[in-house]
């Protein structure tokens, strides 16, 4: 048999083991969420930027179209 705090060891390991992971999984999944919203900000943003460049181009085109 083995002694009271042998086996404490090994709960404390086996305890901290399995905390550490879901810790780490969890700042993980924050951290590739807010990468993923600032990404998907970004692409709007420069979605955004082509629509008012083509806009803007189309309204040259009309406005010396016009003459």
């Amino acid at each position: 048999m083995r002694p009271v705090s042998q086996k404490w060891g090994y709960i404390r390991i086996m305890a901290g083991t399995i905390l550490g992971g879901i810790l780490g999984f969890y700042v993980m999944h924050r951290v590739e969420s807010n990468y993923k919203e600032r990404m998907n900000e970004r692409l709007r943003n420069y979605e955004a930027e082509l629509r008012r460049k083509k806009d803007e181009r189309l309204n040259e085109f009309e406005e010396s179209s016009k003459f």
